[in-house]
């Protein structure tokens, strides 16, 4: 009788343990919470706050997540962007009374405490998702009471200080779904390919599930373990009325994903950019387009692949009115090592080849020099003693207006513009307008600086053209949203509007690539020497979009011509912007004409302008290579005296190309700022130019 009695007497004492615990629980455990909480220290946030640094697109979207200082995946989510399917599975499985109790679940309590007793050991833990997040903050090895009493008094203090929403909100952040990952949001990303704001019923469950053993789930690695714990979710939220059974059936036949997926990597080269300017900021806004960065960046891999290996592709699309950029592709593929991907050839200095043609003609449309209807001699010409510039064809075309010269790009009346309009004033003006021109060293502005020979960066080169949709005025790029834009700032002029519309108008008529529609887009080819850089930037009045291809180690590449491999590509990018090109607006008091209807003055180009003064311009004094003593390393140096010979009056002086003094006499000074070897340059009104380098002691 003893022996049939024992299991008897278990179940009487557990009883009895059990209606004690029930009946004082409510006084207990508010005393001991109270003494609790007033023992601990205060909860520490901090680590737990940290996240993973994103970069979002101008509507919110993520281009590119990093990981946090330690290595995990951690990003931002708020409660309102999740699938609404998911939270109510969430509550339903790990806590089906979170809405209405303190931080830890009374009845769930009771429930555990009577399995211990009976059991001898812990069968549940009966954890809110309060206590996890208290886990979660402060992670304990050992499974024990003490632990679990800790984590109630934790998991109070919590919801007194960030209430439930800022508990699930750490919940999304910090559940752990294996290796790296942590928090929904990266487990969406990483498992499912998307984010967590829409979710099929078995993806949610998948999602409610892993956190349970992230490692021992992980569906990467153990999918069979994945799909069990996913169909045990959906039957208990079918069980609990939270789904449909139905649908709890059907969603068991979906496959689990087998693989991580990449996180997203758009805009590569902006994101960088954007975290390095500011390391501690969280989130970054630009102003890019996600999907419009989605659909140029294949496009710029597949033309760079077509072309050959080593070779690379740059596209920037900059919105005209607001200097916005919304589209950065810097190379054609960031991890792809063979075409040094990492190199950011938006930003990298290269020779535009005739690029800048349109700004000569510009300047010169603008000093009254020349109209697009001027007629210009293409013939075997020679400037200076041995400078003869030839067509890229190694043709000439005879007499053709301004426009037709320009549209063809031809070489001949491009020098000879810029031998009217000057090339140190040309330099100057660029410069002005905020491009960082580079010149070869030790050398003074030539004439072949129309042809490109100098260097320029993409983003600087799609900034000028900008300037030109806009009637000349040159837009600050803009790659920040959350960077207020610098109010009451004049932008600089690259040229006056009606010389602008001028070019524009022009470089409507260039003829387009195979399968094109001619007079719909306003653009330009370069191709610089050696066959290094191909370029084409094109414009309506909305959007310049400028494209480059080429070696990032400068290499030449045989058969890289701007117009033959840069164009289409450029025409493809304005195709994929999703709208039709629209044509700059006309200045009111623009002069559209035939060549004979022009003023006598403007139906041939001033050749007395181009030709410059018989009295040849030249520096006197400082001399070519002297060594000045001024002074300079005792304290503020001297003022050296400049003179010149011949030229025509006024003359501008410049000083490592930019312009310092001008003056109607042959003579000036200039205040140096310090020692060291600077170029000196004259600039006289017919455009001529001197120049001589000077060390300054």
């Amino acid at each position: 009788m003893g022996a049939g009695t024992r299991p008897m007497s278990r179940r009487r004492k557990a009883a009895l343990a059990l209606a004690g615990l029930a009946g004082g629980s409510v006084v207990a455990t508010a005393i001991w919470l109270g003494s609790v909480l007033a023992q601990l220290p205060p909860i520490d946030l901090v680590a737990a706050e940290a996240r993973s640094a994103v970069v979002l697109d101008r509507a919110g979207a993520l281009l590119r997540p990093f990981a946090t200082a330690d290595g995990r995946w951690r990003l931002p989510l708020e409660p309102a962007a999740t699938d609404p399917r998911f939270l109510a599975m969430l509550t339903a499985y790990e806590d089906r009374r979170f809405r209405a109790h303190p931080g830890f679940d009374p009845a769930a309590l009771l429930r555990a405490a009577g399995q211990w007793l009976v059991a001898g050991r812990i069968v549940s833990g009966a954890s809110t998702l309060s206590m996890q997040v208290a886990r979660l903050i402060e992670p304990r090895g050992e499974r024990s009471l003490n632990a679990k009493l800790r984590q109630v008094a934790r998991a109070v203090a919590l919801e007194r200080r960030l209430g439930k929403d800022g508990i699930l909100r750490l919940y999304l952040a910090l559940a752990p779904y294996g290796g790296p990952v942590e928090g929904l949001r990266a487990a969406s990303l990483a498992y499912l390919g998307r984010e967590p704001t829409r979710l099929t019923l078995a993806e949610a469950a998948l999602l409610v599930a892993l956190p349970q053993a992230p490692e021992a789930r992980r569906p990467d690695r153990f999918p069979q373990a994945a799909r069990r714990a996913r169909d045990r979710v959906l039957d208990i939220a079918a069980a609990r009325g939270v789904v449909p059974a139905e649908e709890a059936v059907a969603a068991k036949a979906e496959p689990v994903p087998m693989a991580r997926k990449p996180f997203p990597m758009l805009a590569p080269h902006a994101a960088e950019a954007a975290l390095a300017q500011e390391p501690g900021r969280r989130v970054h806004r630009l102003t890019l387009d996600a999907r419009l960065q989605a659909r140029l960046e294949p496009l710029a891999a597949e033309r760079a692949a077509a072309l050959g290996p080593g070779l690379s592709a740059a596209i920037l699309v900059v919105d005209n009115a607001t200097g916005e950029v919304r589209a950065q592709v810097g190379s054609a593929g960031y991890l792809d090592m063979a075409r040094a991907g990492a190199i950011d050839m938006t930003a990298a200095i290269r020779s535009p080849g005739s690029a800048l043609k349109p700004f000569v003609y510009a300047m010169a449309f603008e000093a009254g020099l020349a109209h697009p209807e001027t007629l210009i001699e293409d013939r075997p010409s020679r400037f200076g003693a041995s400078y003869a510039p030839e067509n890229f064809d190694l043709t000439f075309q005879g007499t053709v207006t301004a426009r037709r010269a320009l549209q063809l790009s031809l070489n001949v009346p491009a020098v000879e513009l810029m031998e009217a309009v000057g090339p140190a004033r040309f330099i100057a003006r660029l410069r002005a307008a905020g491009a960082g021109i580079v010149l070869p060293r030790d050398a003074a502005p030539g004439l072949p600086v129309a042809l490109g020979g100098l260097g320029i960066t993409l983003s600087d080169l799609a900034r000028l053209y900008a300037g030109l949709a806009r009637g000349g005025s040159v837009p600050a790029l803009r790659r920040r949203l959350d960077v207020p834009a610098e109010p009451g700032t004049v932008p600089p002029r690259i040229a006056e509007p009606v010389a602008a519309w001028y070019v524009a108008d022009s470089l409507r008529g260039t003829p387009p690539p195979e399968s094109a529609l001619p007079n719909r887009l306003a653009y330009k080819t370069g191709t610089s020497y050696g066959y290094r850089d191909a370029w084409a930037v094109g414009f309506d009045r909305r959007h310049t979009v400028a494209v480059w291809l080429g070696r990032p180690d400068g290499a030449g590449v045989p058969g890289l011509v701007g117009r033959v491999a840069a164009a289409p590509l450029l025409f493809d990018a304005v195709a994929r912007l999703g709208a039709e090109p629209e044509p700059v607006p006309r200045p009111p008091d623009a002069l559209v004409a035939t060549t004979s209807a022009l003023p006598p003055p403007l139906r041939h180009l001033r050749r007395d302008a181009a030709a410059g003064p018989a009295d040849r311009l030249r520096i006197a004094y400082p001399p070519d290579g002297a060594r000045i003593d001024l002074g300079a390393h005792e304290g503020a140096p001297a003022g050296l005296a400049l003179k010149a010979l011949g030229g025509t009056l006024p003359l501008t002086w410049l000083v490592g190309g930019l312009p310092v003094t001008e003056s109607d006499r042959r003579q000036a000074e200039w205040q140096p700022d310090g020692a060291g070897f600077v170029r000196i340059s004259v600039l006289d009104a017919a455009g001529a130019s001197d120049s001589v380098m000077v060390r300054i002691e």
